[in-house]
């Protein structure tokens, strides 16, 4: 009896501790499916916030690009010619042209279609004259056309740049325009033909070489939708050994009381007799342009004064405080910072019309050299210390070939 009730004691007993047993283990099974369930919640979290590739947590978000200080309505501009590039060779030339203007931050883009007695497009003006109506390898094109189309589509505005403006050729005894017409040549007081750093010179007081020069302006300002025009150190300009040709020694007698030009080149007087002739010229040349087309930018890119006017008779100062330009552009092309600093300042005092807009034109590229990228921080640096809000490169290639300055530098100087 004793026995019997020790045994079911000891079953009750094993029962219960069964029981627990069995409950222990659930207890266990839910303990370890709700730490797995954890564990990949958690997982999946840290999969979705890390971006990063590395050990060590998530990486933070990467700060936004800065934004370009420059002023937005300031012109950054860039010389484009034939010269020494392929920019305008074919059509695909002129859409990568645009694209990397517009990766460089260039929002004006001062085209070629004058020089050498040649234009890029065709031309009624020069057929007329010369019987070439377009420089060679461009004819069944028309380059300006097409920049222009791609340039809009950019947003970049366009400036017709006569950059030959009164020099008639190259080295070649003034070419087809003085063998066309022999009484346009400039001539010096030997009677010879004017030639300066090889180029050869038209007398720029001459009414009919004054005329050609604005019909060609015309016919570009009436068949093309350019936003500007531009003359350089050739326009309005001529060498200061000019001005021997009988149609000026004319001139200068009925205006001087029959007295001949003096010998003296550099004569003050001499000087800016010839000067108020050309000025006279810009006068005229601004006052057409504005009356074919209110809204277009007539600018210049002389020389540095006073270097201009005593070598070729560009007295820039007159055209800017006559309001004749809607901005000037003097060429400060030089090769070091002590030197670039000083030419810009130097213009920068001969400016006083607020009104006109000054800009400094920039060498970047001539030849085999190539402005260096701590050089061009050095001049833009300059420029803005200075107040100059914007700048043009001469000339396009030295643009290319810096890209990485223009995108990762230039928008940043301030």
């Amino acid at each position: 009896m004793n026995l019997l009730i020790i045994f079911k004691n000891k079953t009750t007993i094993l029962r219960l501790i069964q029981k627990q047993y069995t409950s222990i283990n659930k207890i266990r099974i839910v303990t370890l499916a709700l730490v797995f369930s954890m564990g990949f919640i958690l997982l999946q979290s840290c999969k979705k916030n890390n971006t990063g590739t590395g050990s060590g947590g998530t990486t933070p978000t990467p700060n936004p690009p800065p934004s370009p200080v420059w002023d937005v309505n300031a012109m950054r501009g860039a010389w484009i010619t034939t010269t020494a590039s392929a920019a305008l060779d074919n059509n695909d030339n002129i859409l990568q042209t645009v694209d990397n203007c517009k990766k460089a931050g260039i929002n004006n883009i001062f085209l070629v279609v004058y020089n050498n007695a040649r234009t890029i497009y065709p031309s009624d003006v020069m057929f007329k004259l010369t019987g070439n109506r377009q420089l060679e390898k461009f004819q069944g094109r028309d380059p300006l056309k097409e920049m222009i189309t791609a340039a809009k589509t950019a947003g970049i505005k366009v400036h017709a740049w006569f950059e030959y403006g009164f020099s008639s050729s190259y080295s070649a005894q003034g070419g087809s325009i003085i063998a066309a017409k022999p009484k346009w040549a400039a001539r010096d007081q030997n009677g010879a033909l004017v030639v300066k750093n090889g180029f050869d010179w038209l007398n720029a007081f001459d009414p009919e070489v004054q005329q050609y020069m604005i019909d060609l302006f015309k016919e570009v300002v009436s068949k093309y939708d350019v936003d500007g025009v531009q003359g350089d150190d050739r326009l309005p300009a001529l060498p200061s050994s000019a001005g021997y040709d009988d149609y000026t020694i004319a001139q200068y007698k009925l205006e001087n009381n029959g007295a001949l030009p003096p010998t003296n080149i550099k004569d003050a007087g001499w000087l800016n007799w010839r000067a108020k002739k050309l000025n006279a010229f810009m006068k005229r040349l601004h006052k057409e342009m504005k009356t074919m087309k209110p809204g277009i930018q007539v600018t210049m890119s002389p020389s540095a004064y006073p270097w201009s006017l005593e070598e070729y008779l560009q007295d820039w100062p007159t055209w800017v405080d006559s309001s004749w330009v809607d901005a000037v552009i003097p060429q400060c092309y030089r090769y070091d910072i002590a030197a670039y600093t000083a030419t810009m300042t130097q213009q920068k005092s001969y400016h006083r019309n607020n009104n006109i807009p000054i800009y400094p034109g920039v060498l970047i590229k001539s030849g085999t050299y190539l402005a260096s990228p701590g050089f061009l921080s050095q001049m833009i640096q300059g420029n803005r210390n200075n107040g100059f809000k914007g700048e043009v490169f001469f000339f396009y290639e030295g643009v290319k070939e810096s890209l990485s300055w223009f995108q990762g530098q230039y928008p940043f100087i301030k």
